[in-house]
């Protein structure tokens, strides 16, 4: 498969300046895709982009990677209809240590080269920028991007200089890595369009040359319509410490049936022959969600390694597809202490109670007299009413409530 069918074959196919995406495959070239420490923490939509870029790396083109600590310190505007709050430098560097890691983390196994645009910014003289980047930016192409133009309207919050600067000194980040590291394509998310052709624009200016710039599209809800990767508790986070392993996990397992295909494709290294067989097993038995089984182990093993995937596919498979609780360890529930209302004792209407399965003791013998509670997985007997020590393992055990509501016992 030729690099523009991987890419066509994966719905990689967005805004680009090519004129027909063969042209990929005529020549490897050294690409840049960057990520601004906004946050400690890439979302789901950067992996898209970054998925995207291993495609073109399987495929011989070389990948700078780029932490904007210059771009960072002013933050993106475009989209947003406030001005953005700016953040301390000790945050920024935090940050982009953060996003660094997560670099190596995604592409490991891959080379690239990692850059920092504040390493080139930080010496550079506010005339001579002017004079030598600011005087082939005209005006007219930067009032008339969308987002100023809303700003600068009746109804618009307004916009700083240092914001309405921002896709110039993208821009120029575009023109240093050409002329350092002869970058000749920049990889971005669909909202970058704006600020890459910026880029491209300097290039033919200043250094008489062509640039190209190629977008991964908006990945979908195909479910909902909306964009892919929101939540009720908001964006899903590569950083554990934002979205945990467990709930990323989850995250992934519960895709609708409409994408997960194309989520296959999009977000994880799986071949198309892999792809095929997974969906045709997973089309003659949905219910058994064999596909989001799939995708949830090999993004979470990208992400967050092979061990954590591992654990968490256990747990999952434990909590919610029968697998016996006897192959837990302590490990796996102690990584459940996080996740699951924790308590402690052995009457059983207690802990119903105080576990968020039941409001009230009468409502919590009610589901004990009706065979609604399971201890384990394992349906109790009527007349049980305590826990004994055969019902712990490694000092933990399970109660859950109907099918997916769960709290952790954990032996006094």
């Amino acid at each position: 498969m030729t690099l523009s069918e991987e890419l066509a074959w994966r719905g990689f196919v967005n805004q680009m300046t090519f004129a027909d995406i063969s042209e990929l495959d005529n020549e490897k070239r050294t690409f840049y895709f960057g990520v601004d420490p906004s946050a400690d923490s890439m979302q789901i939509g950067n992996l898209a982009a970054a998925m995207m870029c291993r495609v073109f790396i399987n495929h011989g083109f070389k990948a700078v990677l780029l932490v904007g600590g210059a771009t960072g310190m002013i933050g993106d505007p475009d989209g947003k209809k406030q001005e953005r709050e700016l953040k301390t430098l000790e945050v920024i560097e935090a940050n982009k240590s953060a996003i660094a890691a997560q670099y190596k983390k995604v592409f490991d196994g891959e080379e690239f080269t990692l850059v920092d645009n504040y390493d080139w910014f930080k010496d550079i003289n506010y005339l001579d920028f002017l004079r030598d980047v600011g005087k082939h930016a005209p005006m007219r192409v930067m009032v008339n991007r969308e987002f100023v133009r809303e700003r600068l309207s009746e109804d618009g919050e307004g916009i700083s200089y240092a914001e309405f600067s921002y896709s110039l000194i993208q821009g120029f980040d575009f023109v240093h890595l050409f002329r350092e590291h002869g970058v000749t394509m920049q990889v971005a998310g669909a909202d970058q369009w704006g600020n890459s052709i910026a880029g491209v624009d300097l290039i033919r200016r200043m250094e008489a040359s062509e640039a190209h710039v190629f977008t991964v599209p908006l990945i979908v809800n195909k479910a909902t319509g909306q964009k892919f990767g929101k939540t009720e508790g908001g964006a899903v986070w590569l950083d554990e410490n934002k979205t945990s392993v467990y709930k990323f996990y989850q995250f992934w397992i519960n895709a609708d049936d409409e994408g997960v295909e194309d989520y296959l494709k999009v977000y994880t290294v799986l071949d198309k022959p892999t792809i095929d067989d997974i969906m045709s097993a997973h089309n003659e038995a949905r219910s058994n969600r064999l596909a989001q089984k799939h995708l949830a182990y090999e993004v979470t093993k990208l992400v967050h390694g092979e061990v954590r995937a591992k654990s968490i596919q256990v747990l999952s498979e434990t909590l919610f597809g029968g697998k016996p609780y006897s192959e837990l360890t302590a490990v796996d529930f102690r990584e459940l202490e996080t996740e699951l209302p924790v308590v402690s004792g052995v009457d059983l209407v207690e802990l119903i109670v105080s576990g968020g399965l039941a409001s009230s003791n009468g409502e919590a013998r009610r589901f004990l007299s009706s065979n609604a509670i399971y201890v384990n997985g394992m349906q109790l007997p009527l007349e049980k009413t305590t826990l004994d020590e055969s019902d712990f393992i490694d000092g933990y055990c399970v109660i859950r409530r109907g099918k997916n509501s769960n709290a952790l016992v954990k032996r006094a």
